[in-house]
């Protein structure tokens, strides 16, 4: 079952979560996108999550451990 995510281009947010250009949002849609085709379920704290390693504020290695932690949820 496909499920929509809330994405706010004029406000540049996806679920609430904020993002300081129009192409990094566009970015991590796609991304978010992609993965949910494989069965993700985003939550606003997955979208910080992708948001900080698409803009490089983490690491692969960060971003690894946080899915290894399910820090996502």
């Amino acid at each position: 079952m496909f499920k929509t995510i809330e994405i706010d281009r004029n406000r540049l947010t996806i679920m609430g979560v904020q993002f300081s250009d129009l192409q990094t949002l566009e970015s991590t849609a796609n991304a978010i996108g992609s993965n949910m085709f494989e069965g993700f379920e985003p939550t606003q704290k997955g979208v910080e999550i992708i948001r900080d390693y698409v803009t490089g504020q983490i690491s692969l290695s960060e971003l690894i451990k946080f899915a290894k932690e399910k820090s996502y949820v």
